[in-house]
């Protein structure tokens, strides 16, 4: 029954001990630092986004390319059936 007890009231001290002692690293920051880490994390997501538009740009300018090239030779094509057309009715 007394070791019981003992058992008991260390377990209960042991616990309170881990909550006292255990603190969040987060509450320890000065205002300083988390101001610091705002600037360096919105300084990250401004470069995140300036990278992105660079890849998005370059995407958009071959796809332009790519269909100008395409449209460019249809109608080149296309003049020349209608030149060959106009020419057989001619002769």
């Amino acid at each position: 029954m007394r070791l019981c007890k003992c058992f008991l009231a260390l377990a209960v001290g042991l616990s309170a001990a881990s909550f006292l002692f255990a603190a969040n690293p987060q509450d320890t920051q000065s205002p300083k630092q988390d101001m610091k880490d705002a600037g360096h994390a919105t300084k990250n997501a401004a470069k995140d986004t300036g990278h992105a538009a660079k890849n998005t740009a370059k995407r958009t300018g071959h796809a332009t390319k790519r269909t100008s090239k395409s449209a460019a030779h249809k109608t080149a094509r296309k003049t020349r059936q209608g030149a060959e057309k106009v020419e057989d009715k001619t002769r």
